[in-house]
């Protein structure tokens, strides 16, 4: 039985790897996701909802006349679609347009919809920021709690969802916490990923000092970005049994791409915000 270990192993994660400069849409790694939903006893309907934002700031074609063009992308996939895109392949694809000739911006945004949505194996969304609207992109922070202002003693560096506590007996609270406290490592090459993340409830309240314990708990565990948000929601919706949940990370880019996923399982008006941090 092929592992997701086993998919981001064959992955060009981690090894030497050639950049193509000729469009190559053949270069996206597709890893499915119910490998890592299966750990998690997630079949069936999902607990939550959600989007993968992608945000692709090395991205750079040649008009018809051979004059680089660049551009920001951004990228929303849905979190049931069935594979995440292993993110040194989403490297390569996206350098692939380096040396490529296209008619303009809507060519490109073309090629990325189609590609794209053929690796996450659903729609995804694609918008473009163009050179001339570079100075209308906004950063910002995350609203809420400050968990990390919290002095504790942590011996503890792998996560435990037997950390989390919360007043199960007592009335419901609605708050929004925060960390900038989120480390985990790549599945494959063990490398640091930094993240922020914004947890938004309601239901019993959460004991914050749990809350961070268990945050940082996850500084040496190895898992894709995705897999770890997922991991985080579960691991609070089973044990402090809030009856709303949203957990969002925006994490620091590699490789001139930063991938912010966000889990719900409540309705709102509106998506979340794409702010960069100060750290993206």
């Amino acid at each position: 039985m092929t592992t997701t270990n086993d998919l981001a192993e064959q992955s060009p994660l981690g090894k030497s790897s050639a950049y193509r400069t000729d469009y190559a849409p053949e270069l996206l790694f597709p890893i499915p996701r119910q490998g890592k939903r299966d750990e998690l006893e997630l079949r069936g309907t999902l607990p939550f909802f959600g989007l993968d934002i992608w945000n692709a700031y090395e991205l750079s074609w040649l008009n018809q006349r051979g004059k680089p063009q660049v551009a920001i992308a951004k990228v929303s996939a849905p979190a049931d679609s069935p594979n995440i895109i292993e993110s040194k392949s989403f490297k390569l694809y996206l350098n692939s347009f380096n040396q490529t000739k296209l008619d303009g911006p809507e060519a490109l945004l073309a090629l990325l919809k189609q590609d794209l949505s053929n690796g996450f194996g659903a729609p995804v969304q694609v918008e473009l920021t163009l050179q001339e609207d570079f100075g209308k992109l906004k950063m910002g922070e995350f609203d809420g709690v400050l968990l990390d202002r919290l002095d504790l003693e942590i011996t503890q560096y792998t996560p435990s969802p037997l950390l989390l506590k919360a007043a199960l007996d007592e009335a419901p609270v609605e708050e929004k916490l925060v960390s900038h406290l989120l480390k985990s490592n790549c599945l494959v090459t063990g490398q640091p990923d930094w993240g922020s993340v914004q947890i938004e409830y309601a239901g019993p309240q959460i004991d914050q000092e749990s809350l961070l314990r268990y945050l940082i708990g996850f500084r040496e565990h190895n898992e894709f970005h995705e897999q770890c948000v997922e991991r985080i929601f579960v691991d609070i919706l089973r044990q402090c049994k809030p009856q709303k949940l949203s957990v969002y990370a925006r994490y620091t880019r590699r490789g001139g791409l930063d991938i912010n996923p966000w889990r719900s399982n409540f309705s709102t008006e509106a998506m979340p915000g794409n702010l960069r941090n100060a750290r993206q």
